[in-house]
């Protein structure tokens, strides 16, 4: 077991922010992973997957696991689906692009999304009518206290808009170590409700898409507005999209007749985030080496050695503004370390 001391996280996180880790293990296995949840020697442990959704503000005054576990294997399949089993480790969008070559239909609206398989049911990650949600079987998770594998069903994942019974009441309590989808192999059911698919679609010369099609309309998409993480450091969205209700709804589309929506139910809508940043004019607003990206005001962004406080800073002033020209509050989908 090599745990190492005093290691600098920058390139283990999106934002790149160089904050350091006390000490540092790498984990391969789930015999390891149990090995590491009993030493006695390091009793404060940091759980740390592909640092895609997350701001460090401060160093780690603990031991830092960076889960590394990988392997994708089928457990069950027919004439029509397949359900696969994921380690936690793998590489989101390289599992969506496995998924494709292999032919199996649900994960390419979800294609470019940056992270690691075992954060996604974190917080239920989801982009342009698809949720993980929609193809999550199970998962299986290693509890911290007694380092005992424990299955979780869909219904008992508790998912909603990005949020999961992760983020809540087993926030801090387990470990995900793997994760089971059900795919389609035939009669694929292809999700090009958002305008921005139909429109690229159609840019792609594209009149009868496959998934493979909806999956190259995504990162397109994605590619024309999100700004690469290995380029310019950010973790995607930093806020979600706020959910309003109709009689705000009304309210706001009289005075913006663009505003773009997407209603949720009879009395709700949901808002882009990013739209409304940008009506505050601070779309590609810079602060030192902290900002809002040029291209896509949903995103903040590190240019090269801001720290986590001065991008937290830099939230903060969003929701700020926000509030006071839309009295709608936007919080965060990053997971914040404080």
């Amino acid at each position: 077991m090599n745990i190492q001391e005093n290691i600098s996280l920058k390139n283990y996180n999106t934002f790149g922010i160089d904050v350091k880790a006390k000490a540092f293990v790498e984990i391969n296995g789930l015999a390891q992973l149990q090995k590491v949840l009993e030493l006695k020697a390091y009793p404060d442990k940091f759980i740390l997957s592909g640092g895609s959704n997350m701001l460090l503000t401060k160093d780690i005054d603990a031991l830092v696991m960076h889960i590394n576990l990988k392997g994708i294997t089928v457990l069950e399949e027919n004439d029509d689906e397949v359900i696969i089993k994921v380690m936690a480790g793998e590489n989101w969008h390289d599992l969506v692009l496995w998924s494709l070559n292999k032919g199996y239909g649900g994960l390419e609206n979800l294609s470019l999304i940056p992270g690691n398989v075992g954060t996604a049911p974190i917080q239920n990650i989801g982009a342009y009518g698809v949720e993980l949600k929609d193809v999550f079987e199970s998962c299986a998770a290693m509890e911290i206290r007694t380092g005992e594998l424990v299955a979780f069903s869909n219904d008992q994942c508790e998912f909603s808009y990005r949020d999961s019974i992760f983020k809540n009441e087993a926030k801090g309590k387990y470990i995900i170590t793997s994760v089971a989808l059900k795919l389609s192999k035939t009669n694929h059911t292809l999700n090009t409700g958002y305008g921005a698919i139909e429109d690229q679609l159609r840019k792609n010369g594209v009149v009868y898409p496959t998934i493979k099609d909806i999956s190259d309309a995504v990162i397109a998409i994605r590619q024309s507005k999100l700004p690469d993480p290995m380029e310019i450091g950010n973790s995607g969205s930093f806020f979600k999209n706020p959910v309003i209700s109709r009689k705000t709804y009304q309210k706001l589309k009289k005075h913006h007749p663009d505003l773009p929506s997407y209603q949720v139910d009879e009395d709700q809508y949901k808002i882009p985030a990013g739209w409304l940043i940008e009506q505050c004019g601070l779309k590609g607003e810079r602060y030192g080496d902290a900002g809002v990206h040029e291209k896509q005001a949903l995103v903040l962004v590190n240019y090269g050695n801001a720290t986590g406080l001065e991008i937290l800073e830099l939230a903060e002033l969003v929701q700020k503004t926000v509030s006071q020209k839309f009295n709608i509050h936007i919080n965060p989908e990053v997971n914040i370390i404080k």
